[in-house]
């Protein structure tokens, strides 16, 4: 499986080294070169405008991008995560910062990889996010987790199946945007197992408070 740990600006922890796995291809994503040092880590690429940090210099691979662009700079990275065959991406320094709008941006970029066949995780110190598609259930370990959220993205989530959690739901709709059912569930198992049949879904894992 050909995997890739992309590293966006928002700091990160030398715990999230924990994520890292021997083959990794490394992509930071401008100031994401930052994380890259902190985790101990070679960046085998690195993209960006370079608006929020200066361009470094770097014995791996560089792409510039205009600062006149469509794409965010994690956005490009994607896109080029997804046409060179990566099949499962992990996403660090996504979360959180004080632009929140990045965050709400990298979260639409996820749920980009993952309808282009990549198994996408997002994570940070207190959480992690995957994505559920119609025909992809999700089997998620309990681990070190207390609850378990499940929101719908931009629709209607249908045929919703939850199973290994306090509130178990079975062939239900869940609409977020204004109502949000899905917050805040628990284990009950050491797995939890998830499935729809429509719509797409985010899923978060939290630890406990303190």
């Amino acid at each position: 499986m050909k995997r890739a740990v992309l590293l966006s600006a928002v700091p990160v922890g030398p715990e999230m080294a924990a994520y890292l796995q021997p083959g990794d291809f490394i992509v930071a994503c401008d100031a994401g070169y930052r994380n890259a040092a902190a985790l101990g880590v070679r960046p085998d690429l690195i993209v960006g405008d370079f608006d929020s940090a200066p361009q470094p210099r770097t014995e791996g691979d560089t792409i510039v991008l205009p600062h006149v662009k469509d794409d965010t700079d994690t956005q490009y990275a994607a896109r080029w995560l997804a046409e060179h065959g990566f099949e499962e991406v992990v996403m660090l320094g996504a979360l959180g910062g004080p632009r929140v709008e990045h965050m709400l941006a990298n979260l639409s970029t996820g749920l980009f990889l993952s309808l282009h066949g990549v198994r996408t995780i997002l994570a940070d110190s207190r959480s992690e996010m995957h994505y559920l598609l119609p025909g992809q259930p999700l089997e998620l370990p309990r681990r070190d987790w207390m609850y378990l959220s499940l929101f719908a993205l931009g629709a209607p989530l249908t045929g919703v199946f939850e199973r290994g959690v306090y509130y178990p739901l079975e062939n239900a709709t869940l609409t977020e945007l204004d109502y949000p059912l899905g917050t805040s569930n628990e284990f009950t198992e050491p797995v939890a197992r998830l499935q729809c049949s429509g719509g797409h879904g985010l899923v978060v894992l939290t630890r406990a408070d303190g």
